[in-house]
C-alpha cells in the first residue's frame, strides 16, 4: 500500500472514531438534560410562582413540571439561546418519561439522538396513551424512519386516542391560508423572505399578474432575471403601482419599436402610502450601514442609497447621541434621550446569548434603584436593556451582572459560571471543561 493509501485509511479511521465519540457525547448531553430537569422539578407550584419563578410543562402530559428559571442556566452553560436550550430539555424529558422504548434505544447506542429528538418534537402535545402508541409503533424502526412517517403515526395516534383534538386539527387545516413576511432575516442585499399559502383562484390571479407585470418591466428594458422582475412587480403591486420605467429606460425604449405600444401609456394610479420607518445607523467612515428594527443586519451603502432615492421616500435625520456621554436624571424613569442612548448602545437585551431587540426591552437599573439613595441613580452607567424574562431572572433568580465599560457586561450565574456580553456577542469566561465552581 502506498503512503497516500495509508494516510487515507488513517483519516477514515479517525473520522469514524470522532463520529462515535460525538454520538456518545450527544447521548451524554441528553442524559444530563434529563438529570438537570429532575434536579429542578417543581413540587410546589404556588411557592415557586411567589418568588418570580414558575413551573412549566416542558414535555407532554404526565412528565414532571420544571422550573422555568433553570432552563436559562442550562442553556447558557452550553452556549445556547433560551429557545434552543428549552427545546433540548423538553425533548430529552419527553423521551425519558413518555417514550421509554425510544429512550432505551438511545442509551444502548442503537439510535441517533437527532432521530429521537425529531420523534419527541412531534409527540409533545399528545396524550399519554397517544404517546405510548407512537413509542410502541416507532421504536423498532426509529433508526430509519423519517419526518413524514413520524407525522403519519402521530396523526393516527391523535385520531385513535384524541378524537376531539383530531376534530379541532381538521377544522384548523380546513383553512391554511397565510402570508408571512420575515423581517428578521434581512439579507446583506436588503431583501426579505415571503412565504404563504393562498386560495387556488387567488394564487392563479397573483401568478398571472406578476408574470404580466414582469413582462412589462422587460418591455421597458429591464435586464433583470424573470424572478427578480416578478419580485419587483410584487413590490409595485403592494404600493398600488403599475410597472413604470426609469428615465434611462424611457430613453432606451423610445429608440426601439415596442411590441406593445399601449403599454407605454401606462401610468400609476395615485395610491395612499403607509409610512414605513427604518432605523439605519450610518458612519461616513464605514462602507456599510446597520439596519436596526428589522434585525441587526449589515446593509450595503448601495442598497441604502436605493432606498433613499425611492420615489416618495421621506428621510428624517436625528442628531447624533454620544453613546459614551454620561446622562442622568433624578427620576426613576429615564428621560427619552437617556432611553434612546441606552437602546442605541446595547442594541439587544444584554443577557448572555439573548438577541431580543433593545427597543422591546426594559431598562434595568444594574444597581437597584433606592428611593432614598440620592440623585443620579438613573444614569447611563447604571442602565442596561433586559427583556422581561431575563429582567425577572436578574431580580428573582440569583443572576448578577456589572458593567465593564459602556455596552460591555460581566454576568455571573447562580451556579457560578461567568459570561462577558458585549456588542460582539457572548463569551464564556469559565474555562471548559470544568467542574461547576463553588
Amino acid at each position: 500500500m502506498t503512503t497516500g493509501t495509508l494516510d487515507a485509511a488513517a483519516a477514515l479511521t479517525a473520522a469514524r472514531r470522532f463520529r462515535a465519540e460525538a454520538d456518545a457525547a450527544e447521548v451524554g448531553l441528553l442524559v444530563q438534560a434529563v438529570a438537570w430537569a429532575a434536579q429542578h422539578t417543581v413540587s410546589d407550584p404556588d411557592f415557586a410562582a411567589t418568588w418570580g419563578d414558575s413551573p412549566i410543562p416542558l414535555a407532554g402530559e404526565g412528565a414532571p413540571l420544571v422550573s422555568n428559571f433553570c432552563v436559562t442556566e442550562f442553556s447558557a452553560a452550553l452556549g445556547m439561546s433560551d429557545r434552543s436550550g428549552r427545546a433540548l430539555i423538553a425533548e430529552a424529558v419527553e423521551i425519558a418519561h413518555r417514550l421509554p422504548r425510544v429512550w432505551h434505544r438511545i442509551t444502548t447506542g442503537t439510535l441517533k439522538v437527532w432521530r429521537a429528538r425529531l420523534i419527541a418534537s412531534k409527540t409533545l402535545h399528545l396524550s399519554m396513551d397517544a404517546a405510548a402508541y407512537v413509542d410502541a409503533q416507532v421504536a423498532r424502526f426509529a433508526h430509519r424512519i423519517g419526518a413524514a412517517e413520524t407525522d403519519r403515526l402521530v396523526d393516527a395516534a391523535i385520531a385513535t386516542f384524541m378524537p376531539q383534538t383530531a376534530r379541532e386539527i381538521a377544522e384548523r387545516r380546513a383553512d391554511q391560508r397565510h402570508v408571512t413576511v420575515d423581517h428578521h432575516q434581512v439579507s446583506f442585499e436588503g431583501t426579505s423572505l415571503i412565504h404563504g399559502e393562498l386560495d387556488l383562484v387567488d394564487a392563479l390571479d397573483l401568478d398571472a399578474r406578476l408574470s404580466a407585470d414582469a413582462a412589462q418591466l422587460k418591455e421597458w428594458g429591464s435586464e433583470a432575471s424573470l424572478d427578480a422582475r416578478r419580485a419587483e412587480a410584487l413590490g409595485n403591486l403592494a404600493r398600488g403601482e403599475l410597472p413604470l420605467p426609469s428615465s434611462s429606460l424611457v430613453e432606451e425604449a423610445a429608440q426601439r419599436p415596442s411590441r406593445n405600444p399601449a403599454s407605454q401609456e401606462a401610468t400609476a394610479p395615485p395610491a395612499p402610502r403607509r409610512p414605513i420607518t427604518l432605523y439605519l445607523h450610518l458612519d461616513p467612515r464605514d462602507p456599510f450601514g446597520r439596519l436596526e428594527n428589522r434585525g441587526p443586519h449589515l446593509i450595503s451603502q448601495e442598497q441604502i442609497q436605493d432606498w433613499l432615492n425611492a420615489p416618495g421616500a421621506h428621510i428624517t435625520l436625528r442628531p447624533v447621541i454620544d453613546l459614551n456621554e454620561e446622562l442622568a436624571t433624578t427620576a426613576y424613569q429615564p428621560s427619552d434621550r437617556l432611553r434612546e442612548q441606552v437602546i442605541l448602545r446595547d442594541r439587544t437585551c444584554v443577557f448572555p446569548y439573548c438577541t431580543r431587540n433593545a427597543r422591546a426591552c426594559d431598562l434595568d437599573h444594574i444597581e437597584p434603584y433606592d428611593p432614598d439613595g440620592g440623585t443620579d441613580q438613573t444614569r447611563t452607567s447604571n442602565l442596561a436593556a433586559l427583556c422581561r424574562h431575563h429582567h425577572r431572572l436578574k431580580t428573582h433568580a440569583g443572576w448578577h451582572y456589572e458593567i465593564q465599560r459602556p455596552g460591555s457586561y460581566r454576568w455571573r450565574s447562580p451556579a457560578g459560571y461567568t459570561y462577558l456580553r458585549d456588542q460582539t456577542g457572548t463569551r464564556q469566561l469559565t474555562p471548559r471543561p470544568v467542574d461547576p465552581p463553588h
